[in-house]
């Protein structure tokens, strides 16, 4: 019987796997967009279970244990490592036809060499010899970025980070993977939620800066950018439903940002005062040659109940409708009005069904939160049918 991950799993004609063994095997691993954890990274931490590494921050399984009807608690909640794990092993068969299907078995062979199909009762003998090759040194953290020959990866990184994890990395000078940040302001957008103000606190605290005015808000933001730059980073990254193109003046923006530091701030605000910090990001990204990053689509944190219990990104999201194109368009042709449009790739979630396209067999690693294991198609998507990718201007490494 022919195993489900064998050598030439997804290479179905000679062509192909042709093409892939003389071309596309040795080549290196160059992950320019992940969210693995840079204190991970400087520790070269070691995972003590095969929960930990691969199931305690993948929101994706998560969200297929749930439609399984998985209680909370074997998800996000107290339940023991092992309980949680099988937990999915029990639901990893239902999710046949779904990429979760094929990633999750080719973790299993390519990380420890297990050929088993994931059940309800391969689990504990799976469990038992994954964690056994956990204490092994080729999977701890950089065990695994050398036996994978990542060359380098940029993790995402929010403005008021300290990047203390990113100076010990750099300190450190290790060898083997490059590793910088991304400059992820999603936050700055947010003056209508909450949570701006103590996020702005933070900004404040990190950039050295006291802010009491957009002035100071905007100063802030460049030296943090400033900060990035100098610790390698070339890349920002924005998390949008759409791109905000409505019009602000910078006196309007100064009026909203004063707002925002006491009272509550309508979504109309919000959004003209997005558009307007879009810009400025847009102008510091063309300054500094940098490549911009824009996710758009996403419906972020649709269950507020569980938003409110777990919090964000716990496998809530889903794909938004809003149309785009004019959005895009008026914001990428204010930028090069402006003489300031960076190079720029666009990744577009999409609820309609194209022509489906098989994962390259050479692809780049990503993790949800904790979740080292997690593959990704090297356009950025992580689904079967790949949504569009856009590529403004040139790629240079």
């Amino acid at each position: 019987m022919t195993a489900f991950i064998g050598e030439s799993f997804l290479l179905q004609t000679k062509t192909a796997r042709y093409l892939y063994e003389k071309y596309a095997a040795g080549q290196p691993i160059i992950d320019y967009h992940n969210h693995l954890p840079p204190f991970q990274l400087a520790e070269d931490h070691r995972f003590s279970d095969l929960f930990e590494i691969w199931l305690s921050g993948d929101h994706y399984k998560w969200r297929a244990m749930r439609a399984n009807g998985i209680a909370e608690e074997y998800c996000t909640g107290p339940a023991d490592p092992f309980e949680k794990f099988m937990a999915w092993a029990r639901t990893a068969p239902q999710t046949l036809r779904n990429p979760l299907y094929h990633w999750t078995h080719l973790e299993l062979k390519r990380y420890f060499g297990i050929g088993d199909i994931l059940d309800e009762n391969s689990g504990p003998h799976i469990w038992e010899k994954a964690n056994r090759m956990l204490r092994d040194d080729d999977l701890s953290v950089n065990g695994i970025l050398r036996k994978f020959r990542v060359m380098a990866l940029c993790t995402t990184d929010d403005p008021a980070d300290d990047l203390r994890w990113h100076r010990a990395i750099t300190d450190s000078k290790q060898g083997g993977t490059k590793v910088f940040p991304t400059f992820r302001p999603d936050r700055a957008l947010q003056v209508h939620l909450p949570e701006f103000r103590p996020w702005l606190a933070d900004l404040s605290a990190a950039s050295d800066t006291y802010i009491s005015c957009l002035a100071d808000f905007l100063r802030a933001l460049r030296k943090r950018h400033d900060d990035f730059h100098a610790l390698g980073c070339r890349l920002s990254d924005h998390g949008l439903s759409r791109c905000h193109s409505d019009l602000c003046t910078e006196g309007d923006a100064a009026a909203i940002f004063a707002k925002a530091l006491t009272r509550e701030v309508s979504l109309e605000e919000q959004s003209r005062f997005a558009s307007f910090i879009m810009l400025f990001f847009g102008h510091l990204d063309a300054e500094k040659g940098w490549t911009k990053q824009l996710h758009l689509g996403a419906r972020r944190n649709a269950n507020s109940t569980m938003m409110e219990q777990i919090g964000p990104d716990i496998g809530a999201d889903s794909i938004g409708d809003w149309r785009q194109a004019d959005s895009l368009g008026l914001y990428l042709d204010r930028l090069n009005r402006d003489g300031a449009l960076p190079k720029t790739i666009v990744y577009r979630l999409w609820l309609g069904i194209s022509k489906p396209v098989k994962p390259p067999a050479r692809s780049s690693s990503e993790a949800a939160g904790g979740s080292w294991t997690r593959k990704k198609a090297s356009n950025g998507s992580s689904m079967l049918y790949l949504p569009p990718v856009f590529f403004l201007g040139s790629w240079e490494w």
